[in-house]
């Protein structure tokens, strides 16, 4: 049975950075600000969506004490610890905890193409992760390569006490959260939607309670996650339908870039810069991100201005 902590919508934070490069730390804390004005019921990050791999370390560890004291309790921050390393992906838990960050989110194990935790592997390290005493939510995404039955995630949920929840966002992923919350019963405390929403109304439909969006327009998203657990679900699908345009542009036409750039377009941050090898939104592709959300005014658009 789903926790009703774990529900609504919990986006992404985006890493902002100077035209330089340099990590823009007063940005970062105006992107946490506009998020939690959008009535946001979560924040993940250092998760792909955050460029987590253009991070060093150090990076990683301003990041996860800036976010953590800047949120200051407002709202539950989720902390990305995906490493292939289990001992590197422990200290960043133990850090989150240190700092009394409430929840984690990991991928499997997996480095390139090619190498890859086997379900042993994977369960092990979750394990070991869990005894940081932080909930964990099981980042279930493509981009790792690493299958992920249900069998395992259910045994995981009902033999580390610390998994809890389960960002589903593989292909198909309505298919495997419906029988993920039918076999899993109520160890499968929170499971979500994720990959920008694009799948979100048969998520929903499949049993997910939560979604993990972009910052880009989580003021939109949220309404149709709630009114679909309060049960309106006409409502909710004509508010999605409404919508998918614009999540669709952002999911296949722009990716992480698209919140950057919606932020900097209302002032939210100063750059949309994305570090090397990440090129810059092509100018006609920007151009009707901006001109598409503009129909929708979401809040990032004009927070700032």
């Amino acid at each position: 049975m789903a926790n009703n902590m774990f529900k609504g919508c919990w986006p992404v934070a985006p890493t902002p950075f100077m035209p330089n490069g340099e990590i823009d730390k007063e940005g970062m804390k105006r992107v946490i600000d506009c998020m939690i004005d959008q009535n946001v019921d979560g924040i993940c990050i250092l998760a792909n969506y955050s460029e987590q791999f253009l991070l060093s370390d150090e990076e990683r560890e301003i990041l996860t004490k800036l976010c953590i004291e800047h949120v200051d309790g407002r709202v539950p921050v989720i902390t990305t610890v995906s490493h292939f390393s289990t001992d590197i992906a422990l200290s960043r838990a133990k850090l989150v905890k240190s700092l009394g960050g409430e929840m984690l989110m990991m991928m499997a194990p997996y480095h390139g193409a090619l190498m890859k935790g086997t379900p042993q592997q994977t369960f092990e390290q979750f394990a070991k992760v869990g005894e940081a005493g932080v909930t964990i939510m099981v980042q279930d995404a493509p981009l790792s390569g690493v299958e992920l039955p249900v069998p395992l995630l259910v045994k995981m949920a009902k033999e580390i006490e610390m998994v809890k929840c389960f960002k589903i966002e593989c292909a198909q992923a309505a298919a495997k959260l419906r029988v993920l919350v039918k076999e899993g019963g109520d160890v499968i405390e929170g499971p979500f939607d994720g990959e920008e929403g694009i799948t979100l109304f048969a998520d929903l439909e499949a049993g997910a309670t939560g979604n993990m969006s972009s910052a880009m327009i989580p003021d939109l998203i949220r309404p149709i996650v709630l009114d679909f657990l309060d049960g309106k679900i006409d409502m909710a699908e004509n508010k999605y339908n409404e919508i998918l345009p614009l999540i669709n542009y952002e999911n296949r036409q722009c990716g992480f870039r698209a919140a950057k750039a919606i932020m900097k377009e209302g002032g939210v941050i100063k750059s949309d810069f994305c570090r090397h090898p990440i090129a810059p939104l092509e100018a006609n592709t920007r151009e009707g991100l901006i001109k598409l959300a503009s129909k929708y005014n979401p809040i990032a658009l004009t927070w700032g201005l």
